[in-house]
């Protein structure tokens, strides 16, 4: 059971300079601050379940089972009183035409399995390469810190005309097939990482629809890519026909009518999944997450405005976010004081991650106002004595747009593909050694793949985040104006760690 702790409360923990000199709550506030079961996220992925079911098993962007899952959305808002928008934007999409297939020729004659081996990456362009293999700058075996590709110098004794051999690992797949394509490869084969148990299977990944890169990308499993490598002579084929299309989707956003439009807190969640399975881990745990907390909130007489928002696109590489942040003038990007980011937070073997705000994993510095956030959700959670972790922010969710933009973010996540430590295990139980969410990304991505613990412990966190700042920012506002130094506040530190698996957090123009 959640502790009840008034915003007012915490605010004042984080900043103890602020001065909150009239303390009335908000009108409703005390009702929508009441402990939210599971069920009532879960009543929510029960209809997305259903709506995947009915569509060819996904609720992929531009198809019928992301339409249906945004109406889902916006009827529930409109009959909770919600303004609710629905914001289009065309981008191009991939579609791959057939079968495609990769071959071994020489030495000898080896056909290799569609999805079960290889796959071709999303925005590859049409190809049927016959050519010999050449390893880039790889790096064998667990716990590898692969950089393959990632620099234009590891291709300095690439021979042109071969097809490139790549290692997942530390860049974007973009950046990857860009230099091997600049360097004169005439196809390009990438494999997983192999770091640890959950990166060797097959994958997809995307090079994103904003490539300009024209190249044939395939991906393999680590065990194959490995066995490649060691292979003197080694010559493949790989075919595949792809095409690109402008597509429409769309973003559902909806707003509260009461609060300053000028100091607009937003939360969001991408509401699209992958062509594999219905994603209801990933992600409509999020959005299931932020209506039940926007559904709540409908009946509070807020002091600044709360707008929620369902991206589209997000897994061909956060286009909906992008461009919805892309389109908004200067002074649209002034009144959102601060976003908020929830992908993934149902993870059946998970953990309690809390994005880093003021790059103490890394030399990345967030935009001012994000270390507050951070501190906010760390307090919320020692005062519920909830352990947490604290993660790097790797750029790879939809929080993205609007940092490059200057807006304070921050969010959750409970891990996508990646493995649970021993510490974590201590920490959070389930399996060290394990991945977080073994069905990522997959057709088991079901009903069945949601902790509900996990959910009822995320819920909880963004209820509390937005009647906190629906009721005041000035924390975030205070450390925005501040000239270097973060606001820094007195917390238990019993409980909050620091991690360093940012390359599982999360996810697209996947690395």
């Amino acid at each position: 059971m959640k502790k009840v702790i008034k915003p007012l409360l915490l605010s004042t923990m984080l900043c103890s300079s602020l001065s909150f000199a009239n303390s009335i709550e908000m009108p409703g506030a005390e009702a929508a601050s009441k402990n939210i079961d599971s069920s009532e996220v879960m009543a929510h992925l029960h209809e997305l379940q259903k709506i995947a079911d009915l569509n060819d098993g996904n609720r992929s962007s531009s198809t019928p089972g992301h339409e249906l899952s945004a109406n889902y959305i916006a009827q529930k808002l409109m009959l909770a009183g919600y303004e609710v928008e629905f914001s289009p934007y065309t981008y191009e999409r991939y579609e791959q035409v057939g079968t495609a297939s990769l071959a071994q020729l020489a030495p000898n004659q080896v056909d290799y399995i569609e999805e079960d081996q290889f796959a071709i990456m999303p925005y590859s362009t049409t190809g049927n390469i016959t050519g010999e293999v050449e390893a880039v700058d790889l790096a064998l075996g667990l716990g590898n810190e692969s950089t393959s590709g990632c620099e234009i110098e590891d291709f300095a004794n690439f021979t042109k005309g071969k097809v490139a051999l790549l290692q997942r690992g530390a860049c974007t797949f973009a950046q990857k097939a860009e230099n091997a394509a600049a360097s004169g490869a005439t196809a390009v084969i990438i494999f997983n990482q192999g770091n640890d148990v959950t990166r060797r299977e097959a994958f997809a990944g995307t090079l994103g629809d904003e490539t300009d890169v024209k190249i044939t990308v395939a991906t393999l499993t680590y065990d194959i890519g490995e066995a490649l490598s060691k292979i003197e002579g080694l010559t493949i084929n790989v075919q595949a026909e792809t095409k690109v299309v402008e597509s429409t989707s769309y973003n559902v956003l909806a707003e509260t009518k009461a609060g300053d439009p000028n100091n607009v807190v937003m939360l969001g969640s991408h509401l699209d999944g992958v062509q594999a399975g219905p994603g209801i881990n990933d992600n409509g745990s999020g959005s299931a997450g932020i209506l039940t907390v926007a559904l709540r909130m409908a009946k509070v007489n807020v002091n600044n405005k709360l707008r929620f928002a369902w991206w589209g696109s997000e897994e061909l590489g956060l286009i909906g976010s992008t461009k919805y942040v892309e389109a908004l003038t200067e002074e649209e990007k002034s009144k959102i004081t601060l976003y908020l980011n929830f992908d993934m937070i149902g993870s059946p073997n998970y953990m309690v991650g809390v994005f880093d705000g003021n790059g103490s994993l890394t030399d990345f510095k967030a935009p001012k106002g994000s270390y507050a956030i951070e501190r906010l959700f760390q307090l919320y959670f020692a005062a519920n004595d909830q352990n947490n972790i604290e993660l790097e922010a790797s750029g790879r969710s939809d929080y993205a747009a609007f940092s490059d933009a200057g807006i304070s973010y921050g969010g959750l996540f409970t891990g996508a593909e990646g493995t649970k430590t021993e510490e974590q295990a201590v920490l959070f139980g389930g399996t060290a050694g394990e991945a977080y969410d073994a069905c990522y990304h997959k057709e088991c991505d079901d009903i069945n793949n949601i902790n509900q613990e996990a959910l009822e412990i995320n819920v909880n966190a963004i209820s509390f985040m937005a009647l906190s700042f629906a009721y005041s920012t000035s924390a975030i506002l205070e450390e925005q104006l501040a000239e270097d130094k973060p606001v820094i506040s007195t917390v238990p530190e019993s409980g909050i760690i620091t991690s360093d698996i940012g390359h599982d957090n999360h996810h697209h123009e996947e690395m």
